[in-house]
């Protein structure tokens, strides 16, 4: 029996594809170990966002190599996408599987072992190319999935390697995602989140019409595939709970907003990248909306919407960004009130237009911004969860935890608020309570009223 070890780097979406990955090595009959264990196939699902990911994932490849040299070591996913001839000549690597090719990586590797050849299996993705259709059962039973619906990026921001190591877009066809997830649902399954590289692009490719970019686009950003989809998956029997995945601000509409808001499966938990509170600085980023869009769309949600909880990304320090643009964009975070905020502090790409910008800033100018931005954030934090206080609110059990010698159960409400509830109770059932306050920093209590 061969011994295989995965590792992931990356997103939602890798985290998605190597469950994937596993699933199938397992029905094939692999053994699946730890990653520190020896084994004879290591995996290595690499992550390619910035230049420091791509060395993480060189990192990774030479530690698997080191564990066990006879062993076959595979690099799959963005970095082996975008620096194929790298990958190809590092002696550490034994095969290198692109974006396109995941679900192949059974057949890959057993043809490597009996024949040591077609060790590079990538495709051109600058090109349009079909969805690869895969997907995940139920083998580790959880409360939530992940359930990838799209993948690519035809954004083309500044700072990001996306589009090239992801391709162009492509969504999977409904059917297909009914199928899937109808499966996972009657594996247990309550809560899904539907999840893509560009969700707010689902369906685009799917338009039957001949017509122009911007009419397409036009229509795209109607959310009309999306939101069939939503709909489709929201009357599976089973799934309880539909949360969505990263969303652009253009996407929020009235006519988006009327019909999710009309779903009873729908977390009001919302995702939308903002990147900077500057105009100045999204127009050198190329996002495609204006600070006072992005706002609009917050106050739409908000109308729609009883105490949604707003989260987003922003990258301080981006090239050119003068103190003056910085406050102007600290200034339009604290406006809005979010839930949560990831802050990221910009690491150059090379390949992307920003990595050949002029204006860098230092490490110690972006450290000092993101700090002044995540005390900011954690006041925001704070203060959305102290209003829930009094509240009853639900939460899908999902772990327990033991905190002053005391054992609760731990799970999130449709909002992403995590909450314990005290005892060992079962987990993946629903429990309502009244919130009491807060257990740890990150951890509030819910009071049952049973």
């Amino acid at each position: 029996m061969k011994t295989v070890a995965f590792h992931n780097l990356g997103c939602k979406v890798n985290a998605y594809e190597i469950e994937m990955m596993q699933q199938n090595a397992l029905k094939a009959g692999w053994q699946i170990v730890d990653f520190s264990q020896k084994a004879d196939i290591y995996v290595i699902n690499t992550c390619s966002v910035t230049n420091i990911a791509d060395r993480k994932s060189r990192q990774m490849l030479h530690k698997a190599k080191k564990q066990n040299n006879d062993a076959v070591v595979v690099a799959v996913g963005c970095y082996a996408q975008t620096d194929t001839k790298g990958a190809q000549a590092d002696e550490a690597v034994d095969i290198v599987i692109g974006n396109n090719h995941k679900s192949e990586l059974v057949s890959i590797v057993e043809d490597y072992m009996a024949s040591k050849s077609n060790n590079v299996v990538v495709e051109d993705l600058s090109r349009p190319v079909e969805y690869e259709d895969c997907g995940i059962d139920a083998s580790i039973l959880r409360t939530r999935v992940d359930v990838k619906i799209q993948d690519g990026c035809d954004q083309f921001c500044t700072y990001c390697i996306i589009p090239y190591a992801r391709g162009r877009i492509r969504s999977r066809r409904p059917e297909q995602v009914t199928e899937e997830i109808t499966g996972l649902a009657k594996a247990g399954y309550r809560e899904v989140v539907i999840t893509g590289i560009h969700l707010s692009s689902y369906g685009l490719d799917l338009l039957e019409e001949p017509t122009s970019y911007n009419a397409v686009a036009k229509k795209a950003f109607t959310n009309e595939a999306l939101i069939d989809v939503i709909e489709r998956v929201a009357g599976i029997e089973g799934i309880e709970r539909v949360r969505l995945g990263s969303l652009e601000p253009r996407v929020i509409t009235k006519e988006f907003l009327e019909r999710i808001s009309a779903i009873k499966e729908i977390c009001p938990h919302f995702h939308l990248s903002l990147q900077s509170g500057c105009d100045d600085t999204l127009v050198r980023m190329n996002r495609r909306y204006t600070c006072d869009e992005y706002a609009q769309s917050v106050r739409l949600i908000r109308e729609y919407f009883e105490h949604p909880a707003i989260t987003t990304d922003i990258i301080v320090g981006f090239p050119m960004e003068s103190e003056e643009e910085f406050e102007r964009s600290k200034n339009f975070v604290e406006s809005i009130g979010f839930y949560e905020t990831h802050i990221f502090k910009y690491s150059r790409r090379k390949g992307t237009v920003a990595d050949r910008m002029q204006g860098q800033l230092t490490d110690a100018v972006k450290s000092a911004r993101s700090d002044v931005l995540e005390q900011i954030c954690a006041v925001n934090k704070r203060a959305f969860e102290t209003k829930l206080i009094g509240k009853e609110e639900e939460i899908l059990t999902e772990e327990h935890i033991i905190y002053e010698g005391n054992t609760y159960t731990v799970g999130h409400t449709k909002n992403y608020v995590r909450m314990a509830v005290f005892g060992q109770l079962e987990l993946n059932e629903f429990v309502r309570g009244q919130v009491g306050g807060f257990l740890q920093n990150d951890t509030m209590l819910l009071k049952t009223t049973g």
